[in-house]
């Protein structure tokens, strides 16, 4: 993180403001090193749910693939955009939106110039859409933008906003069990560490105190009235077991965790019918 010493990781509380910049100064600084070491796996046209490896080419969690064609899709926290290009595939009008430049930089570098399955690109916080009411069809987000932010109600109540009524907007989180055991993959990851009802934010900060990295923890419930609350009706709640295939160790998610407790957690939700919630 071209810092002289490594940061100090701590539970502490943090704002949305220092969420936001931190998660900004995070992304940019290791785009590169996660693209690096992720990207043979998401693939550069493929739509990953995340670490277990479920694909929406199979899951179909946001429709038929065959009924995409023509829908607007915004995608939230994209990185390079992998996900948008595997919609833009289909037939679909994806945008993709991130806070990071640099993971944007990935996309137009995977892009590379070329006009087939394109995306358009959006540089912006989750929190502050800069899109009209009723602007898509469908939204997804694929570990991108809730975890990192201090009040997940003003991103969702945003996301149900730029959508339509009835409008399907699904997106996946580090399954909420996982903040009572070590982030270790191997056995010293399976026994509860920590309350799973302590929901003091996860910080790593510079010698100054300065955060530059922060995860927020929601416990299931809280998922759910989050949801409910920006205006949308659970339709499924959907956690991915460990594939046989799947052998790789992706930070703290592993085969040997996977096969024993959930590590994603993917919430299906349809915007309720009335007026857009506005902020």
């Amino acid at each position: 993180m071209n810092q002289e010493h490594e940061p100090e990781a701590t539970r502490r509380d943090a704002s949305d403001t220092e969420s936001s910049r931190a998660s900004r100064g995070w992304w940019d600084s290791n785009a590169d090193e996660y693209q690096s070491e992720h990207g043979a796996f998401l693939g550069d046209d493929r739509f990953i749910w995340g670490p277990e490896g479920l694909d929406e080419a199979e899951a179909a969690l946001l429709g038929p693939a065959a009924e995409l064609k023509g829908r607007r899709i915004l995608e939230i926290g994209a990185g390079a955009a992998q996900c948008s290009r595997w919609l833009a595939a289909q037939g679909a009008l994806p945008v993709a939106l991130d806070l990071s430049h640099r993971q944007l930089q990935h996309a137009l570098r995977i892009a590379d110039g070329a006009a087939e399955n394109a995306t358009d690109l959006v540089e912006a916080d989750a929190g502050a859409l800069p899109f009209r009411d009723g602007s898509f069809d469908l939204a997804c987000s694929a570990y991108g933008a809730l975890p990192f932010v201090a009040d997940p109600v003003r991103v969702l109540r945003e996301v149900r906003r730029v959508l339509r009524p009835g409008g399907r907007f699904v997106f996946s989180v580090s399954h909420p069990i996982r903040w009572a055991f070590p982030d270790e993959p191997g056995p010293e990851g399976l026994s509860v560490g920590a309350s799973y009802f302590d929901r003091t934010p996860y910080v790593e900060q510079d010698e100054s105190g300065r955060a530059v990295y922060v995860e927020h923890h929601r416990t299931l419930g809280d998922r759910v009235r989050d949801v409910v609350a920006a205006g949308f009706r659970l339709e499924d709640l959907v956690e991915p077991e460990w594939p046989e295939w799947n052998t790789q160790e992706w930070g703290g998610w592993s085969p040997l965790r996977g096969h024993l407790i959930p590590g994603t957690a993917i919430f299906v939700c349809t915007a309720a019918a009335g007026a857009p919630v506005h902020s």
